[in-house]
């Protein structure tokens, strides 16, 4: 899973070249299940010794285009992880107050600590993708002039400089992008427009940003190109298929949480003598 969809460093992307739709891992719904289910009973018991272990911190980074599935990646690949150890925020349009700062202070006071898994649906990212397809958002940024070509650089020179100041101290970033073809969103934006139950799901912005389509791809072939990097990769994950997107998600991020060799604490022998003490106390009550 990790070599098939990561992006290496320095790779040139081409998203037509990479699958929107991949062989199943699964055979049958309920092979899908159990094969989720398997996951998130081994991601929770991970999740238990990260938080015991207490040196790494996980941040998971959710980018994709509209009805490519996110929400749902993460409602049930993380449904079996502790809500004590998982924080999950959703970034929309930048407030005032967050206008008048950089453009990754937002972000930033919204990382995980150590122990805890953090999920960003939507990121810092937003504003190398939706504000390059429309530059004329930077003009409430009131950043200081320069050339676009400048801003997107520096812009992922930040990125990239942040990514590597998190891994040095402890938290592990995984990246991805789920990648929808636009067929598919088609029919996904008709289903929410033909069930009332989905139908809040659904805005003519929706529309206006799909003809933006091909701005989008490129956006996303250069922001996966600058700043995927050995420490904190990008994964183009296949997103026509919901049930596989998720399999793919959850295997990338159990192995991830494996690599990282998380033990509980040791007991040393003057705990033990008190753990002793205390259970012959209440064999007494």
């Amino acid at each position: 899973m990790h070599k098939k969809y990561r992006v290496r460093p320095g790779e040139k992307v081409r998203l037509k070249d990479w699958a929107t739709h991949d062989k199943p891992l699964y055979r049958s719904k309920a092979h899908y299940e159990e094969l989720l289910q398997q996951q998130i009973r081994e991601m929770s018991e991970l999740q238990g010794r990260l938080y015991a272990d207490n040196r790494y911190a996980l941040l998971l980074i959710f980018q994709a285009m509209d009805a490519a599935g996110k929400d749902g990646a993460i409602k049930h690949v993380m449904s079996g992880v502790n809500p004590q150890g998982c924080q999950v925020f959703s970034f929309k349009h930048p407030s005032a107050e967050e206008l008048d700062h950089d453009f990754l202070w937002r972000t930033t006071r919204c990382l995980p600590e150590r122990g805890r898994i953090g999920i960003f649906n939507r990121s810092y990212y937003e504003d190398v993708l939706i504000v390059r397809v429309h530059p004329e958002l930077l003009h409430a940024q009131a950043i200081p002039d320069m050339s676009l070509d400048d801003v997107w650089r520096q812009r992922y020179h930040s990125i990239s400089h942040l990514e590597t100041h998190l891994h040095c101290n402890g938290t592990r970033i995984i990246k991805f992008f789920l990648h929808l073809s636009k067929e598919e969103q088609r029919k996904r934006f008709l289903s929410r427009i033909e069930r009332p139950e989905k139908n809040w799901k659904f805005s003519l912005d929706d529309i206006r940003e799909r003809g933006f389509w091909k701005q989008y791809m490129q956006a996303y072939q250069d922001c996966l190109e600058a700043t995927s990097s050995d420490d904190s990769p990008w994964y183009v994950v296949p997103a026509d298929d919901k049930e596989n997107a998720r399999l793919i998600i959850a295997d990338i991020i159990v192995q991830t949480l494996r690599d990282l060799d998380l033990h509980y604490p040791k007991v040393d022998a003057a705990h033990k003598r008190n753990l002793a003490a205390a259970r012959r106390m209440l064999l007494k009550q």
